[in-house]
């Protein structure tokens, strides 16, 4: 059997499998051989994956739960949808015939949920722009166009509550006009290993009727993902989780001795990617706050990763004054920012395994 892996981060690893099976048969292979069939987070993952190229495309472990509710997300990773906080015009979303499963903007920016077909304007964020952060397309495109469109040209659709209160963008919305496309999307789609990553990298002319499993599409230089009849044959994509979500309550100290006893550490984030991994780890755990591996010296007066990585990437919900004995938590709600606790605090924790 041809097999090929790489590593897209220090928390997760990628193998693609040179053999031809159907979408279940891939599956049990996965779980037998590594931990699932691969999870896609983002673009970063993506990159990497078309990389090995198959004429016939590669499973996924994504798949169409056609019985289940469908949920709504924002088209970014990491951003999380928030039933609590939603600015829904009167009546809306009314779900026309069952099958509006996209955003749009309408005056004073209230939503309304669309056909994903509707071609309208759009807009699009710049995630590092120091100047113009917002741009409104004028352009009629569909959604899945759209958001293809924003991902080449900048970062992705406008999403979230945060974006849509900024002064900048409310005034690219007035521009735009009474309707335009943005990043809310709804779907039953399901990742094989459990998780709820958002991501998604259809085709512009995805269609839920076309299969119920999702494979990545090689043909033609395309590398989106499709949907396709889950019987057929393919080659596919597993994952190897490294980092695991350990639910008993231990102070910070005694975390990390069980996380080197029995794996090799507390985990480490270094950058966003990773802090998505683990923010979905901490979504089952059974406490307001897990442990990471991450502690502060008094002596030195500094924040450090236990595996001896420097703390350059920070999600630290507020500045709260640096004390001795304190240690870094992730919240395993909401937004999922780094907290200071008192390490002497008892919180569930997460162990990287290799």
């Amino acid at each position: 059997m041809g097999k090929c892996c790489f590593i897209t981060g220090k928390l997760y690893e990628y193998h693609y499998i040179d053999q031809e099976m159907n979408w279940s048969e891939a599956q049990l292979y996965c779980r037998d051989n590594h931990t699932d069939l691969a999870t896609v987070t983002n673009m970063t993952d993506m990159d990497r994956l078309r990389e090995s190229a198959h004429e016939n495309g590669a499973w996924i472990g994504l798949k169409n739960q056609t019985d289940a509710n469908r949920k709504w997300y924002w088209s970014p990773p990491g951003v999380e949808f928030n039933e609590t906080e939603t600015n829904w015009d009167t009546g809306e979303p009314n779900d026309h015939d069952q099958n509006e499963n996209c955003g749009a903007i309408q005056t004073y920016l209230n939503w309304t949920d669309v056909y994903c077909q509707t071609e309208s304007k759009f807009l699009c964020y710049d995630e590092s722009s120091s100047t113009t952060k917002f741009h409104l397309i004028e352009d009629h495109m569909t959604w899945f166009k759209a958001q293809r469109y924003c991902r080449e040209k900048h970062t992705d659709l406008v999403s979230g509550v945060n974006q849509l209160q900024e002064a900048e963008l409310q005034t690219k919305a007035a521009k735009g006009g009474t309707f335009m496309l943005f990043g809310l999307f709804r779907d039953t789609w399901k990742w094989s290993d459990g998780s709820d990553f958002s991501f998604r990298d259809w085709d512009e002319r995805f269609n839920d009727n076309d299969g119920e499993c999702a494979m990545i599409n090689f043909k033609d230089n395309n590398h989106f993902w499709k949907n396709c009849d889950c019987a057929d044959k393919k080659t596919f994509f597993c994952h190897d989780d490294k980092v695991i979500l350990i639910k008993e309550n231990k102070t910070w100290e005694d975390a990390l001795y069980y996380c080197r006893k029995n794996y090799i550490d507390l985990v480490t984030i270094t950058n966003l990617d990773e802090q998505r991994w683990v923010q979905e780890k901490a979504k089952n755990a059974s406490t307001p706050f897990v442990w990471l591996g991450l502690r502060y010296t008094c002596t030195l007066d500094f924040w450090f990763w236990v595996s001896d990585e420097v703390v350059g990437y920070k999600n630290w919900d507020s500045e709260k004054t640096d004390e001795c004995d304190m240690s870094g938590a992730m919240k395993s709600g909401g937004q999922h920012e780094w907290v200071k606790q008192m390490d002497n605090q008892t919180f569930n924790f997460i162990c990287s395994k290799n």
